[in-house]
C-alpha cells in the first residue's frame, strides 16, 4: 500500500505495516495493554463514558452520531493519552474523523490501486501524480493531530501531571527502541483511530435496526425490563443473563461489518489454495462482507435477526479465533498475526452501551414516517449506515431522572472541574512505571 502507507502514514500506521521487527515490537506494547486481562480493568472508564452518553442523548437526541462518536473516542483517548474527550464538538475529535475518512477514501481509491499493481508509477515526478500530494498534505494533517497528543502526554508524564495510559509503556521504550517522536505518535493514533471509528460504526447500524426492526427492540427491552427492572442501569455483570441482548450484540457485528474488506494481508511464502497457487508476497485480501451475508451459513443475511447466535455462547474473540474456519462467525476483527488485539474491549463497550441504550429509549420513525434503506452506506475501507431520521425518546420519566442522576453522581465524584479524572481507578493495566520527575526535572 504504497500510497496509503509509505506516503499518506509516512510509513508508520500499525494496520498497514509490513511484518518485521517494528512490527513486533509495536505490537508487543499493543499486546499488554488490549489482552483479555487487561479488558476487564477498563470497565470504570466504560462505564463512565457510557453514562455521559446517555446524558448527552437526552439533552440533544437529534446528535446521536457525534454523541456515539465521543463516548469510543473518549474511551480510547483515555486508555492510550491519559484524558478524556469530554465534548462531541472537540475539534480534535473531528478531525480524528475527517482525518480517517479521507485516508480511507485515499487507500480504497483506483490511483491508489494502480501505484500497487504497477510499481514504476511509484518513481514519476510528483507533478504528474496529484494523489502523491494529497497524500502528503493529509500525513501532515494526521502527524499534526498526533504528534500534539503524543508531545502533550509526554510532556505530562515527564513534570508528573499526566496519568498513567498506554503512553507510559512507550516513553519508556523510546530510547532503548531508538523510536522517534513521530513514530510513538502514529503508534498512539493507529490505536486512537481503531478504537474511536469501529465502536461508533456498529453502534450507529445497532440503532438503524432498532428502527427497521421494533420486533427486536421489543424483546430485547421486555427481557431487560425483566432481568434487571426499572430501578438501575445494566451492567457489565449482567451479562450472563441476558442471552438476548448478547445475541444483539453478535447481530450487530454480523450485519454491519464496518470493514467490509479486512486489511491486506501477504503471505511469507509460496502456498497453494483449492489448486491455486499463491507465491510469496502477493496480497491476501479478506472479504468480510462476502463472508458475513453469506446465504449459506446466514440465511436470510440482510433480516437482523439475533436468533441465529441463540446458542453460540462463545465471546467475540473465540468467534474469531476459532480454528474450524466453519465455525468462525465473524471476520470484523481480521485473522492471523494481525488480529484486532482490542476486541475484548470492543465487545464490552458494545454491549454496555446496546443494553443501556434498549433500557432507556425508545427509538421509533420520526414525525415524517421515513425509513432508512439499510444498504445505503457510507465510507469505504470502513463504512456506516448513511444519516438517518430516528426519534430518540426516554422509555419513561423515571428512567429519564435515573440517567441524569447516575451522570450527576459520577461527575461529581470521579471528574475534577475540567471533566477529567481526578484520580485513576486502581487495578488498570498500565505500566506502573513512571519516569523520575525529579531527575527530569534537574
Amino acid at each position: 500500500m504504497y500510497i496509503a502507507h509509505d506516503v499518506a502514514s509516512g510509513g508508520l500506521r500499525l494496520v498497514t505495516a509490513k511484518y518485521g521487527a517494528m512490527w513486533r515490537n509495536m505490537h508487543r506494547m499493543v499486546h499488554n495493554i488490549f489482552n483479555m486481562r487487561a479488558a476487564v480493568t477498563y470497565v470504570p472508564y466504560q462505564d463512565l463514558e457510557n453514562k455521559q452518553m446517555l446524558r448527552d442523548l437526552l439533552d440533544s437526541p437529534n446528535d446521536l452520531i457525534n454523541h456515539i462518536r465521543r463516548y469510543s473516542n473518549s474511551l480510547t483517548t483515555q486508555m492510550v493519552f491519559g484524558f478524556r474527550t469530554t465534548s462531541n464538538a472537540d475539534p480534535k475529535l473531528r478531525q480524528l474523523f475527517e482525518c480517517f475518512e479521507k485516508w480511507g477514501h485515499l487507500a480504497a481509491g483506483a490511483s491508489s490501486q494502480l501505484s500497487d499493481l504497477y510499481p514504476i508509477l511509484q518513481h514519476l515526478p510528483p507533478f504528474l501524480r496529484p494523489n502523491y500530494r494529497y497524500a502528503r498534505s493529509l500525513h501532515k494533517k494526521e502527524m499534526e493531530l498526533y504528534l500534539g497528543h503524543w508531545m502533550e502526554t509526554k510532556k505530562g508524564l515527564l513534570n508528573g501531571t499526566g496519568k498513567p495510559c498506554f503512553c507510559n509503556d512507550v516513553l519508556r521504550v523510546q530510547d532503548t527502541e531508538n523510536m522517534s517522536d513521530g513514530q510513538a505518535a502514529y503508534l498512539a493514533g493507529s490505536l486512537l483511530e481503531a478504537g474511536s471509528d469501529t465502536t461508533s460504526a456498529i453502534l450507529i447500524g445497532f440503532v438503524q435496526a432498532m428502527l427497521v426492526h421494533p420486533d427486536v427492540q421489543h424483546r430485547a427491552q421486555a427481557e431487560l425490563d425483566q432481568v434487571v427492572g426499572q430501578a438501575r442501569l445494566p451492567h457489565i455483570h449482567d451479562a450472563e443473563t441476558l442471552p438476548y441482548l448478547r445475541a444483539i450484540v453478535k447481530e450487530c457485528i454480523r450485519w454491519m461489518p464496518t470493514t467490509i474488506m479486512a486489511a491486506p494481508h501477504a503471505v511469507t511464502q509460496n502456498d497453494e489454495y483449492m489448486g491455486y497457487k499463491i507465491p510469496a508476497g502477493a496480497t491476501v485480501l479478506i472479504n468480510v462482507w462476502g463472508l458475513h451475508m453469506n446465504p449459506t451459513t446466514n440465511p436470510n443475511p440482510r433480516t437482523f435477526d439475533p436468533s441465529r447466535f441463540r446458542d453460540d455462547l462463545r465471546s467475540e474473540f473465540e468467534c474469531a479465533t476459532a480454528r474450524d474456519p466453519s465455525q468462525r462467525r465473524n471476520y470484523i476483527f481480521g485473522s492471523g498475526r494481525r488480529v484486532c488485539q482490542g476486541m475484548h474491549i470492543a465487545e464490552r463497550s458494545l454491549f454496555l452501551a446496546i443494553t443501556r441504550l434498549l433500557w432507556a429509549f425508545d427509538f421509533i420513525p420520526p414525525e415524517s414516517g421515513s425509513m432508512p434503506d439499510v444498504d445505503d452506506l457510507v465510507g469505504s475501507l470502513t463504512v456506516q449506515p448513511a444519516p438517518f431520521e430516528v426519534k430518540i425518546i426516554a422509555r419513561s420519566e423515571d428512567k429519564k431522572r435515573i440517567v441524569h442522576e447516575t451522570w450527576r453522581d459520577a461527575e461529581q465524584t470521579l471528574l475534577n472541574g475540567e471533566g477529567q479524572w481526578k484520580i485513576v481507578p486502581q487495578g488498570m493495566a498500565f505500566s506502573t512505571w513512571m519516569p523520575d520527575v525529579k531527575e527530569q526535572k534537574e
